[in-house]
Parts: C-alpha cells; sequence; structure tokens
C-alpha cells in the first residue's frame, strides 16, 4: 500500500516530468508533424537559428523576400523564435486576401497584443473578437466623409503654423552671426521627422478631443511630453531582449522595472489622469446636452465617438465602457500622429533626393494657390481648395508612390486560430525539391502567418524590374497583376485590408497632401550630407547613421522659395 507521504514526496517530481514531458514535446516533437515544413524555404544554421532579423530589418528585407520568391516561390516556410515556431510567409497575393478577410480565424497573436495593450490599451490595434467588432462599430461613424470634411481647415491652419514656425527659425538662423555658411546661403538644416511629428500631434489632439498641445511652438506640455515620450523613447528605444520577455513574463515589469517600464508606467498615469478627465468632461457636455434638448456640437472625434456611443439605435450591449473610450484615444493618438508623420518624412526625403520631381510636383501644387492667403479664406473656401488638391493627379501619384515605397508598418503577425486551408495563386515549392500543383496549404491552430507589406509594395514580380525605384509616373500604367492586388488604399497593402484595415485612412491622406501642398509650395528640400537609413522599430523610423539612440531624425536642408528665386 502507497502510503501519503509517499505520494507527497513523489508529487513534485511527477509535476516536474510532467511539465518537461510537455516542453519535449511541444519543442521537439510536435513540431515535426507540423504540415508547414512541407513548405520549402530557407536553411537554417543551427537549431536555434531563425529567419526574423533577414525579413524584418528593412535594410536587408527587399533583398531577402526577392530571393525567397527567386527560390522557395510564392508560400514559403520560415523559422520564429524557435524550433518550435514554423511560420508561413505568404507572397502571394490571394493567400495574403485570405488571411486579411478573415480575421476570427487569423488574429493577432496575444504577444503583439500584450505589447500594444501594456502602452496604449485594450483599443482598436488590440482588441480582437466581439470586443474590436464592438469598438469598430462605435467608433465608424465618426470617421465619416462628412467628418473628415470638417476637419480639413483645422489641418490647413497647423500647416501653415508649422510654416511660419519654420520661416520665423530660418529668419532667426539669418540674423544670427554665429549662423554656419549653409544657413547664411538661405539654407537651414532641419529635423523634418522631429518637426512634423509636433505638428501632426497638434492635429490629432484637436481632431481627437479638441485638446491644444501646442506642440509646435513649444514642447511643455505634459499630456504631449507623456505621448511623446512613451511613443518614442519606450517603444523606439527599449531593450529588445528585455521587451521580450516582459511580454511573456509581465511580473518582471513589476518586481523589477527598468528604465523603459518605469517611464511607461509614468507617461500612463499622466495620460489616465489628463485624457481621462477630457473624456469626463465631454460625456457631462453631451449628456447636458441631451438633457436640455440642445446636442453637444464638438465635432472632435472623441465628441463622436461618445455620441456614437449612446446613440439610441446602439443596443446597450453593444456599447463600449469609458475605459475602452479612453484606450481608442490613445490608439488615435500613436496611429494618427506617428504614422503619419512618419509617412510625410519619408516623402519628403524621397522628393530631396529626387530634385526634378520635387520641382515637378511643386508646379502642379503652385497652378491652384489662391490669390487669398490661406489665413483670409473661409472654411468653406479651404474646403474647395482642398477638394481641388485632392484631385491632383502628380500628387496623387506622389503619395501613393511613397507609401508603397516606404510603408509606415513595415509588416504585421497573424495567428491561426484554428485550422485552416489557405488558398494559393501560384505554384507551391516542396521541402523535397519538388513543385505542387496543389491549391491550399494546410495551416494547423497555432501557427503565425507573416504577413509582408513592404514585400508586396516592392514585388519586382508585380510591380515591374524598377519596383525598387521612386516612380510616381508607375501609376499612370498600371500592369494587370498590380490591379489585382488587395488593399484598403487601391493596390497597397500598407493601410491593410479587410475587417481590421486602417480606420483612419481617409483622415491620414488628408493630412499627408495638405501639409505637402503647404511646406512644398513655400520651401526647397534638399539633403544634406548625413546618411539617413530605415529602422524597423515598431514602424519604419528614420535614423541618423550612427545616431540611433537620438532617437528618430530625418535632417534636411531647407530653402524658402523667395530665397531659392533670388539666389
Amino acid at each position: 500500500m502507497i502510503s501519503f507521504s509517499t505520494i507527497f514526496f513523489c508529487s513534485p517530481f511527477a509535476v516536474a516530468s510532467l511539465f518537461s514531458s510537455y516542453i519535449l514535446y511541444h519543442v521537439f516533437i510536435a513540431p515535426r508533424f507540423n504540415p508547414l515544413r512541407k513548405l520549402a524555404g530557407p536553411p537554417l544554421k543551427g537549431a536555434l537559428d531563425n529567419h526574423m532579423s533577414h525579413v524584418l530589418d528593412p535594410f536587408r528585407s527587399p533583398k531577402t523576400h526577392a530571393a525567397y520568391v527567386e527560390k522557395y516561390g510564392r508560400n514559403v516556410r520560415i523559422r520564429g523564435l524557435g524550433p518550435w515556431d514554423e511560420r508561413l510567409l505568404p507572397l502571394d497575393p490571394v493567400s495574403v486576401a485570405h488571411v486579411l478577410k478573415n480575421s476570427t480565424i487569423y488574429e493577432k497573436p496575444w504577444q503583439s497584443r500584450r505589447l500594444i495593450t501594456s502602452l496604449i490599451g485594450c483599443g482598436m490595434l488590440a482588441a480582437e473578437g466581439h470586443v474590436h467588432k464592438r469598438q469598430r462599430r462605435v467608433a465608424t461613424p465618426a470617421f465619416s466623409i462628412q467628418n473628415m470634411r470638417a476637419l480639413v481647415p483645422l489641418v490647413f491652419s497647423k500647416g501653415e503654423e508649422l510654416k511660419d514656425k519654420w520661416i520665423d527659425m530660418i529668419q532667426a538662423a539669418k540674423e544670427d552671426q554665429a549662423a554656419s555658411d549653409k544657413q547664411n546661403s538661405g539654407r537651414f538644416e532641419i529635423d523634418v521627422c522631429h518637426w512634423i511629428s509636433r505638428a501632426t500631434f497638434d492635429v490629432i489632439g484637436l481632431a481627437g478631443f479638441d485638446y491644444r498641445f501646442n506642440a509646435i511652438q513649444n514642447e511643455s506640455n505634459e499630456l504631449f511630453a507623456a505621448y511623446k515620450e512613451m511613443f518614442e523613447i519606450a517603444v523606439s528605444q527599449g531593450d529588445g531582449i528585455r521587451t521580450v520577455l516582459g511580454i511573456y513574463f509581465p511580473i518582471l515589469n513589476s518586481l523589477f522595472p527598468d528604465k523603459r517600464a518605469k517611464t511607461v508606467h509614468r507617461c500612463q498615469e499622466t495620460i489616465r489622469r489628463v485624457a481621462g478627465k477630457l473624456v469626463q468632461q465631454k460625456k457631462s457636455r453631451i449628456l447636458d446636452g441631451e438633457k436640455s434638448g440642445s446636442s453637444y456640437a464638438g465635432k472632435d472625434l472623441l465628441s463622436l465617438l461618445l455620441k456614437s456611443n449612446i446613440a439610441t439605435d446602439l443596443p446597450p450591449d453593444q456599447r463600449i465602457s469609458d475605459e475602452d473610450i479612453l484606450h481608442n484615444i490613445n490608439t488615435f493618438m500613436f496611429a494618427g500622429s506617428d504614422t503619419t508623420s512618419l509617412a510625410l518624412t519619408w516623402t519628403f526625403l524621397l522628393l530631396a533626393r529626387h530634385p526634378d520631381l520635387q520641382t515637378r510636383l511643386r508646379r502642379e501644387l503652385l497652378s491652384i494657390v489662391p490669390t487669398t492667403p490661406i489665413s483670409r479664406l473661409s472654411p468653406e473656401e479651404i474646403e474647395s481648395l482642398h477638394d481641388t488638391l485632392q484631385n491632383l493627379p502628380y500628387l496623387n501619384n506622389v503619395c501613393r508612390e511613397s507609401l508603397r515605397l516606404i510603408p509606415p508598418v513595415h509588416s504585421s503577425l497573424r495567428v491561426a486560430t484554428q485550422d485552416d486551408e489557405i488558398p494559393v495563386s501560384y505554384p507551391v515549392h516542396l521541402s523535397d525539391g519538388t513543385v505542387s500543383e496543389q491549391q491550399s496549404i494546410s495551416v494547423p491552430k497555432g501557427s503565425f502567418v507573416h504577413v509582408p507589406v513592404e514585400a508586396f509594395n516592392l514585388d519586382k514580380g508585380i510591380w515591374g524590374h524598377n519596383a525598387w525605384d521612386f516612380d510616381p509616373d508607375r501609376w499612370d500604367h498600371l500592369s494587370e497583376d498590380v490591379l489585382s492586388l488587395p488593399g484598403l488604399y487601391p493596390n497597397l497593402l500598407t493601410f491593410s485590408a479587410g475587417p481590421r484595415s486602417c480606420i483612419g485612412m481617409r483622415f491620414s491622406m488628408i493630412e499627408m497632401k495638405t501639409f505637402l501642398y503647404i511646406l512644398l509650395t513655400a520651401f526647397a528640400f534638399a539633403e544634406t550630407d548625413k546618411r539617413i537609413y530605415k529602422a524597423n522599430v515598431v514602424l519604419t523610423r528614420p535614423y541618423v547613421s550612427g545616431e540611433f539612440k537620438k532617437g528618430s531624425q530625418c535632417p534636411l536642408l531647407v530653402k524658402p522659395l523667395e530665397s531659392l528665386a533670388v539666389s
């Protein structure tokens, strides 16, 4: 007969054995039966090797993706963080469209959601399933065409303010006896990334919740500082290994917080206090207006979101909490400022590298400049000017080409929540060296699918031999292969596709075209002697060679057009 004490002393050993067996099975045995292993894929140098740096680094990824297509076809098996992590890298438009369309089958992995939630809460970027569907339903009316048009004068006013700020900076530099030769020649080195980021924060502050950051003039606002520090320092300058450990073992950030964790916590406290108060104030004004019979007239996204959330035609069980409202405001702040400012920054850099194309675009923009200064135009006249701006053919081409060549979101990750068959439109290369005419690929539950946004935008097999070149004219003669590509923004994956596509695309394009119009009709842009490179740090950001620790930078030489005409 086995005594209780025998069971007691054996149980730790039994638990350890069961745990070891579980790890052994899932790490070494189960992966051998993964159907993805049947696909062709690049070799590994060892059991712990992976392909992540090859597919995630914008400096290497274009060549990597091109080589993969040539050697392994358009559905490639790659290795993630360990031997248990076999991933599908789909470079087939039909396969990617299936993954993005079926968002209930292919969700963001819990690791991605935990990282996003730890920074900006569980808004639309992190939510899945019915939570995401409910949040999106409440938010969609706020992003209607009519509501976006109402924000156009606001964007123009901030573009004008940034232009005036730069003129003042250049004038001050000219008057400074200690100014450098470049400054004395009428050119002034401006970190375009830094200043456009400040301007887009101002825009989303007013458009998002009618809040004045006043970031173009100074950076003293505590809410601006909290958002900026969290997005730039905590995200861009965090330690990669520690960040990964914090995702899998979040208790580490509570027990042994590093500089990044402390920064995030401090910034979040400020955001909850200041932005949380704004949410309650807006909510009270809307409810008071409902009681008095006079609807609150606020047109910012927060007001529209709150109005939508209390609409009588929305069932109570479909409404979202005040906490979810705040999380989505944080999401709008991140997505509405960081991504747009980066898209603009890359566009100005590309135009600085191609002065002939910059001149051509400026000529088109100058052709619609009104005789009356923008500051004296009525809101209706500004909206009319914007309508004209929206339809300029070369501006459209430049924006699309910039978003194609350097998409702010380099790639995205999805996980299969069930076994699935992903359709294919190209022959499938297998690991045994053969090529199959099969119609689909088996993807087991729990497998990661790496959606390569940049790879589709730069695919030479689809876009032609000059796919890596900045050529806005390509948009006037697209091939059938390009026209068949999925994407919310025509033929591009830059704004994703399917139910989780970017809800703020219209607003982003309003900002992008307006800022290009105002700044290109006032200044000429040229490169400095500093080397600027791309790095994928949550988003594709510009850095100066040798100055990564200083954060995102894109210094350009800026010269007022009046000075250009005189020189």
